[in-house]
């Protein structure tokens, strides 16, 4: 969030997010009242799950180390109550599947436009009243 020049701004927390693999995307998330704990591969990831406590793991179902979603399978098993989303290649139905089949929150893709990014790790994580209300703020100003 960009603070307005001379105004201070207090932005509370409402969760801890994990993205693994999303690169460019974690720019959107900027607005959320969220903290992100951005990694690029599932080893990284699944080291910094042992100290971070985190509310949602949002990963690209083939990370550069770990294909075939093995890194969302893994954490499922182990941090089954953690809400997941999936992010796979557009158009890809087996990869779609695949992760609807693991129980996932949402499946996302590359060609969701921002918006729709936005608004679903939002009511995913349960905080998109709250978005909704501050949105709303800003547009009566």
């Amino acid at each position: 969030m960009k603070p307005i020049q001379g105004k201070k701004m207090i932005v509370l927390v409402r969760a801890t997010v994990l993205t693994v693999g999303l690169n460019g995307k974690n720019e959107i998330l900027e607005e959320l009242p969220i903290r992100v704990v951005t990694k690029q591969s599932g080893f990284e990831a699944a080291r910094s799950l042992k100290n971070e406590k985190v509310d949602g793991v949002i990963s690209r179902w083939n990370l550069i180390d770990m294909a075939d979603g093995w890194f969302l399978k893994r954490l499922r098993v182990a941090k089954p109550d953690i809400a997941l989303i999936a992010f796979v290649q557009a158009g890809n139905e087996r990869q779609e599947i695949a992760a609807r089949g693991l129980g996932v929150c949402a499946v996302l893709t590359d060609d969701d436009n921002d918006d729709f990014f936005r608004e679903t790790v939002a009511n995913v994580l349960g905080i998109g009243q709250a978005v909704a209300a501050k949105t709303a703020s800003r547009m009566k100003r």
